[in-house]
């Protein structure tokens, strides 16, 4: 689904949500570039837009992983564009099954990607792993609002408008159906952190974004 929908990707992600989007993500790497990480994981790294805003922080190396091969394509693309090949390694790899080393990483990134998780607890079980101790991981994801009007809004935008245009632009039935519908059986706000917490993560807390469209998630290995 990925792959098919991976040329019009990065146009439809700042388009639907108003470059909103942007501000989310700067709001993670703000948080994680109080770490000082020499080395970051990015999962789910997609078209590498997240590795991109983490390096251009300061951190000096990234590694984005994908299952989508056309995905990483675009995103090579993009990093060779802005001559950061040295800084930005993307490859193919499953979150589930990470063929990298314990305690890797000096923090771990998913932006928008847990939810599209098979097996939740197994990736987020596989970041813990390759975090060194005291690492932290950052995880972005949509949420539903508590506010009744705006979350009238936002399912009617998220669920209507959103699959409508989506399709037409992109020319996957599934793609834009698929997306907004995976928000609303993953586990939200103190939920999401009772996971991170029984799979070992410390110190977790998490961040309300735009009337809580978005949540940022924190934990500490």
């Amino acid at each position: 689904m990925f792959d098919s929908i991976a040329g019009k990707y990065d146009f439809l992600n700042h388009f639907f949500s108003l470059g909103i989007d942007k501000l989310w993500r700067r709001k993670l790497v703000k948080r994680l570039a109080k770490l000082n990480p020499i080395d970051v994981l990015d999962v789910a790294t997609g078209t590498g837009d997240q590795a991109i805003a983490i390096v251009k922080a300061g951190i000096p190396r990234v590694t984005g992983i994908d299952i989508s091969e056309q995905m990483l394509a675009e995103g090579r693309k993009k990093v060779a564009a802005k001559n950061l090949t040295e800084k930005i390694t993307l490859t193919y790899g499953n979150c589930e099954e990470l063929q990298l080393a314990d305690g890797s990483f000096d923090a771990v990134s998913v932006t928008f990607g847990v939810r599209n998780f098979e097996h939740l607890e197994k990736g987020l079980a596989e970041m813990y792993r390759v975090l060194r101790p005291g690492g932290q991981v950052f995880i972005l994801e949509f949420s539903i609002p508590k506010n009744a009007i705006i979350r009238g809004l936002y399912r009617f935008y998220f669920f209507k408008v959103m699959p409508f245009v989506g399709r037409l632009v992109s020319k996957d039935k599934k793609a834009y159906t698929y997306l907004p519908e995976s928000v609303d059986p993953f586990p939200k706000r103190e939920s999401f952190l009772k996971t991170l917490s029984s799979l070992g993560f410390v110190n977790t807390y998490r961040i309300s974004l735009s009337f809580g469209i978005a949540e940022l998630y924190v934990g500490q290995r």
